[in-house]
């Protein structure tokens, strides 16, 4: 009886080890909310991206505190560490609305591989997640230029490559 209890505690402890050494990558949305500091949306397999966009939060709060909105600024991420659904990147859009920062991390759309479609996709995505923060004067250039810093800093940190997303029009 005592060998049996004994092989079974083994063969648990065998498959939780197994278990943990793989990464978890979530099928769902997660939202990670911090009042007061961040509120993030991640799609579906873009949860391994959440230690960098909370490196992010922590650099700027560091760096600057808001004194107005900052509009969405968008970044095309090509971290090695995340790979969702054979894609190469995700798309990541920032902003700050009430002293608050706003994440939004979206695959891109199989289909459409330019950056100006990467652009149109994930503004219309993160324009109806804030929807309901819409942007208010006066908008803080400083915190807009302190933003693209700790996007930049935190990537270099993190050995991700990051592209910024611009309207061609």
């Amino acid at each position: 009886m005592g060998e049996s209890l004994l092989l079974i505690t083994i063969i648990t402890l065998v498959v939780l080890t197994i278990r943990r050494a793989r990464p978890v990558i979530l099928e769902n949305p997660v939202i990670i909310q911090r009042p007061g500091q961040y509120h993030i949306t991640l799609a579906p397999q873009l949860n391994r991206a959440q230690n960098f966009i909370e490196q992010i939060a922590g650099k700027f709060a560091q760096s600057h505190s808001p004194h107005g909105d900052v509009p969405g600024q968008y970044f095309e991420v090509r971290d090695p560490n995340v790979i969702a659904r054979g894609e190469s990147c995700y798309l990541l859009a920032v902003a700050v609305r009430g002293g608050m920062l706003y994440f939004q991390a979206i695959n891109p759309q199989p289909l459409l591989r330019d950056a100006d479609s990467h652009y149109k996709t994930l503004r219309k995505y993160s324009e109806a997640v804030l929807e309901l923060h819409p942007l208010s004067e006066p908008v803080d250039e400083q915190g807009a230029e302190k933003l693209s810093g700790a996007v930049d800093t935190i990537a270099s940190q993190m050995k991700i490559a990051v592209k910024v997303l611009h309207e061609t029009d």
